[in-house]
């Protein structure tokens, strides 16, 4: 199996395991990637990045740290793999 189609596979189940919210960040992420990274011209997209920053500084959205992505990583190899 390549490296791409390895990462294929984690991406796809961090994906079907995602909530709304970071599924929205990862699309995020992947338009920006299709714009050719001219992602400030986009303006549609700045309203979405304006509208999760308001979110994140209001405590409507709690966000996620990395270590609690880790963990929840962790979490899912180990309930689907065993130890």
């Amino acid at each position: 199996m390549t490296t791409t189609e390895i990462l294929r596979k984690q991406v796809r189940k961090y994906i079907n395991t995602a909530d709304e919210n970071s599924l929205r960040r990862v699309n995020a992420i992947l338009e920006i990637d299709q714009s050719n990274n001219e992602w400030w011209k986009d303006k549609q997209f700045l309203k979405e990045l304006d509208r999760m920053n308001e979110a994140m500084e209001s405590g409507a959205d709690k966000g996620v740290t990395f270590e609690e992505i880790e963990a929840a990583i962790e979490a899912r190899r180990q309930e689907m793999y065993g130890a």
